[in-house]
């Protein structure tokens, strides 16, 4: 909202006083300037959606999506919590104030049903309302994630090693399953990767094809869209596969859209890839450790980012509990270790990068904290801003537009 008034300037600043106090315009005036002051700090905060695990531990009151807010200091707040049974990752619709999560819910009897569920903010009264929930129809929900068109909304079932495909509504709620992939395979890793685990959804840049790393079978499932129905077409070839027993997690895509890393979380490794949008074919060009050398406890990785400059990646560790940070060379796509950030918090399970990449959060699952850190201009140092703030077993992140 933009107030109309009188440009400033110092002669209508020179009221004339009486007693040395000053006129009613100086003060109507400074008044106003005060309240655009104040206007101005409040926009520039960055507001966050947080996932977490909102079981019986979690007190009611906690249970569910915190909005928090995160200032220009790099100070998060909480804002509010919009009650929502279990909310584990989460997107947006890109061009409206709808969000969608995937989420485990108990019926009438007590029996356990993975969904996905719409809900939106109103700008009036500063509330969110849900839509809808739609059975997603594989086991373990664990990514969700919506094309930029916002008509198609995906699913990564990890319990089944599935995918789940639901037509976006006029009205931004979920229609019916429109499609299911379901994957076949194993891997070497007799405990983890027994059967497929699909574990993540990522869009490419141009919007057409949908990536899917699969935990159980090391590879990267590729499918192209057909928007019109809401249904997904295997490409030619299907996958990429990766190193035995690396277990494919997240993949992120760098910002010319050239390159995609991929994040490993059984052999804590990041594999760099070539993109050909044309044919919609992942090429691995190298890997790289997220560990230092040395480190021989037990870890596994989680997420995986690109600096909005294309020139820093970053993984996070569970188990060494930091970021690995890689430099990227913008020609080769090839990575190199540049050092790690080590955290103060235990499972760093998601974190996510502001759009200006100014700012990096990250939920420390297990210490139920969540942290704010200033990433410097050109990516390669992060500072820690304020104190941690209290979440529980936050498991998504994400910064959220036009709120």
């Amino acid at each position: 909202m933009f107030l109309k008034h009188r440009p400033f300037s110092a002669n209508s600043l020179q009221e004339p006083q009486r007693h040395g106090l000053p006129g009613p315009r100086f003060l109507a005036q400074i008044t106003l300037l005060l309240y655009l002051i104040m206007t101005i700090q409040t926009a520039s905060a960055l507001t966050l959606l947080i996932g977490n695990y909102s079981g019986q531990a979690v007190e009611e009151s906690q249970r569910g999506i915190h909005v928090l807010k995160l200032d220009d200091k790099g100070i998060l707040s909480n804002s509010k919590v919009l009650q929502f049974q279990n909310p584990e990752f989460l997107c947006q619709h890109p061009e409206k104030m709808t969000f969608y999560t995937v989420n485990v819910i108990y019926d009438a009897e007590g029996k356990k049903q993975s969904a996905v569920g719409s809900f939106q903010y109103d700008t009036v009264t500063g509330t969110f309302k849900l839509l809808n929930q739609q059975p997603v129809g594989g086991k373990g929900p664990c990514h969700v994630a919506i094309d930029a068109s916002g008509k198609l909304l995906v699913t990564a079932n990890y319990g089944d090693g599935s995918v789940s495909a639901f037509p976006v509504l006029s009205d931004r709620s979920l229609g019916p399953q429109s499609d299911f992939k379901a994957h076949e395979g194993s891997g070497p890793n007799t405990r983890r990767q027994e059967s497929p685990h699909a574990h993540g959804v990522t869009f490419s840049p141009d919007n057409r094809f949908l990536l899917v790393p699969d935990l159980g079978t090391d590879e990267v499932r590729v499918y192209r869209l057909n928007l019109d129905n809401a249904q997904l077409e295997e490409n030619t070839p299907p996958s990429v596969r990766v190193k035995p027993g690396a277990g494919p997690r997240h993949i992120s895509f760098s910002p010319d859209g050239r390159h995609a890393y991929l994040v490993n979380e059984l052999d804590n490794t990041v594999t760099a890839l070539s993109w050909n949008p044309e044919s919609g074919v992942l090429t691995p060009l190298d890997s790289v450790p997220t560990l230092p050398l040395g480190f021989e406890d037990e870890n596994t990785t989680a997420e995986i980012a690109v600096h909005p400059n294309g020139r820093f990646v970053y993984a996070s560790n569970r188990g060494h509990n930091s970021l690995a940070i890689f430099a990227r060379d913008e020609s080769s796509g090839k990575l190199t270790p540049a050092g790690h950030l080590l955290l103060e918090g235990r499972e760093p399970r998601s974190f996510a990068i502001s759009a200006d990449g100014a700012w990096l959060v990250v939920g420390n699952q297990r210490l139920n904290t969540v942290s704010a850190f200033r990433i410097s201009e050109d990516g390669a140092k992060l500072e820690k801003t304020g104190d941690s703030l209290p979440v529980p077993s936050p498991v998504c992140i994400h910064f959220v537009s036009s709120l």
